[in-house]
């Protein structure tokens, strides 16, 4: 019997062991293991401004692609548990960066609004001056010399771009991934709270009562002939009286909409996680027409010329014609890539070349 609860009490102590060095491999590896962000770009005076996987705002000579400089955001680390090696965090960017003034502009997930000199790549944190926020998902918009954002705090911020100074904060009841639009004085942002908010641009203050939905906002809204388009996770796209927030109509789908709609001659083209980009008549909501792509949208289109343009997940990228609602193929990104990849980024184009 003694020989027997010996061998067991090994036993015991060596599957404790097992299971602690299991804990400590698995912790060592999570701790490792990082978002990538999925930063779109913008194109000012010749030169293509980006967020990369690896942490940096880029700038690029966009005739030729050669690059202008690049710009590495600070680095953490943060502390292994276990005794685990001190793990180097990137900064990982999800908005796509802004141009105001001489200087890009770009949220990052460690909760920092960080500045870029335009012609030299000298980055700065740019805010809050002390500490971090919650990450910052969505991009930056600028308008009447103030830079907005939401926060994963829940709070849509307005800042000064020349003092840094907050000029007003609003809090929504939910994390905030969407990308604010601004037409006039009126800021429009959803949140997770299922709301899409109507803000003064100036103090803050609420131009109507939220619109409800029944899903999380994650879309970027659309200002259009006083209205304003956006599509939730609930599987609908909502079109709203700009002026009252009151419904006009909304669209349903079998699957998200994760990405911003495109608005041109009255028609609204609505990509879905389907794999179907809807047209949508803008006033009445009525189907158009629907183009099949065979996989999820989840890359915001562009707008060039009279083509919508759309990637799909899979790496294909599509140009939807608007006046003969035909569309064709333009490439197969990850054919030209030799491998498999993911487009979620958004789109971007300047004189007739679209960036992927």
């Amino acid at each position: 019997m003694q020989v027997e609860r010996v061998v067991k009490t090994r036993l015991w102590l060596l599957l404790v062991g097992l299971v602690l060095m299991s804990l400590i491999v698995s912790g060592c590896a999570t701790l490792g293991t990082q978002p990538k962000g999925w930063a779109g770009g913008e194109v000012t005076d010749e030169t293509l401004f980006f967020g990369s996987v690896k942490g940096e705002v880029i700038a690029l000579d966009a005739s030729d692609g050669s690059r202008v400089w690049e710009a590495p955001l600070e680095a953490e680390k943060s502390e292994g548990g276990f005794g685990c090696t001190p793990v180097s965090t990137m900064v990982v960017i999800y908005g796509t960066p802004v141009l105001a003034g001489d200087s890009v502009y770009v949220g990052a997930y460690n909760g920092i609004v960080y500045a870029i000199n335009a012609s030299t790549g000298e980055a700065r944190k740019f805010y809050p001056e002390e500490g971090k926020l919650e990450a910052v998902i969505g991009g930056l918009v600028e308008g009447s010399g103030k830079l907005y954002f939401g926060s994963v705090d829940g709070v849509v911020y307005a800042l000064d771009v020349n003092t840094r100074d907050t000029v007003w904060r609003f809090p929504t009841g939910g994390k905030i991934w969407s990308t604010p639009a601004i037409d006039d004085d009126t800021l429009y942002v959803g949140s997770f709270d299922k709301r899409l908010y109507a803000l003064n641009a100036d103090d803050g203050s609420k131009h109507w009562e939220p619109f409800a939905t029944e899903g999380a906002i994650v879309a970027a809204p659309v200002v259009y002939n006083n209205t304003i388009y956006f599509g939730s996770l609930d599987r609908y796209v909502y079109a709203l009286e700009a002026a009252t927030g009151a419904l006009k109509w909304r669209f349903p789908a079998e699957k998200w909409f994760w990405t911003k709609v495109v608005a041109v001659d009255n028609l609204i083209y609505a990509p879905c996680l389907d794999g179907r980009v809807y047209v949508l008549n803008a006033e009445t909501g009525a189907k158009v027409t629907e183009f099949d792509l065979g996989s999820p949208v989840s890359s915001s289109p562009v707008l060039v010329e009279s083509l919508v343009i759309v990637a799909t997940e899979e790496g294909r990228v599509y140009s939807l014609d608007t006046t003969s609602q035909k569309q064709r193929l333009l490439a197969n990104i990850a054919e030209l890539a030799g491998e498999a990849l993911l487009i979620r980024s958004p789109l971007f184009a300047s004189e007739g070349v679209v960036f992927v």
